[in-house]
């Protein structure tokens, strides 16, 4: 006789997390990687020169668009957020690489996405030119009472299928996409910028962009690491309208 297991307490989140892990990213990177075309095996003194000097050469790199430069520096980062995130996540394929948890490897736990209040319910307007607008309470209500009941019943059934013997990578067919997971995901400056020109909403874009709102919160965070590291680098993204060299 199969025993059904107890229900499971679900634990439900709005928010999403980057750490970053580990990183090789400095302004310096961009300007030896610049300036070996012109200086050879002299390009390496600008490995401990003080790269302020030389925010002009990264400006101009980035106006007109010289874009491997920006290359030559690694961050990786590690993200917690929903499962629907990262399907948008690996779009991005050029200057990145991915390594998620797997659900064929290991029991998933239940911890679920519902939009927070300020998350804009409803869309208006036809695709390609539509916004989203501010839901009633009542629709928020009726958006967390309808999510997580769905939630409980998907891992109740998940739980049921794995006390009865059936292999983790068919039961978790029934877990659905606001499901959480992690992962690392590396990438190098010139990916990055690419990933927030399309990912993230900004007054100085000069090309807009209609990202969804939950990879856009991920795009902040991995955005404000990356400033802290290449402050030149950034700040030249911003002053050229942020698109990609």
């Amino acid at each position: 006789m199969i025993e059904t297991p107890e229900p499971t307490k679900a634990h439900f989140r709005s928010d999403v997390t980057v750490d970053l892990v580990k990183s090789a990213a400095t302004d310096s990177d961009v300007l030896f990687a610049a300036r070996v075309s012109t200086a050879g095996e002299q390009s390496l003194e600008e490995v401990t020169k003080d790269p302020e000097r030389s925010k002009g050469l990264i400006n101009y790199l980035m106006r007109d668009r010289h874009g491997s430069p920006f290359e030559h520096n690694s961050m990786t980062f590690f993200i917690s957020a929903p499962i629907f995130v990262f399907r948008e996540f690996m779009r991005h394929r050029v200057g990145w690489s991915y390594n998620e948890e797997s659900g064929r490897y290991r029991e998933l736990e239940p911890v679920f996405y519902v939009p927070g209040e300020s998350r804009k319910l409803i869309q208006q307007g036809r695709p390609g030119k539509y916004e989203f607008v501010e839901g009633t309470p009542e629709q928020h209500a009726l958006t967390s009472r309808a999510m997580e009941a769905s939630y409980r019943q998907a891992y109740d059934a998940y739980q049921e299928m794995l006390a009865a013997g059936v292999a983790r990578e068919v039961a978790r067919a029934v877990l659905p996409v606001g499901l959480f997971s992690t992962m690392y995901a590396t990438c190098n400056a010139r990916s990055l910028m690419h990933f927030l020109g399309l990912r993230t909403q900004h007054e100085l874009a000069k090309v807009p962009s209609f990202p969804q709102r939950e990879i856009e919160m991920v795009g902040e965070q991995m955005e404000q690491h990356w400033q802290r590291l290449m402050p030149l680098t950034h700040a030249a993204f911003n002053r050229n309208g942020r698109v990609a060299p």
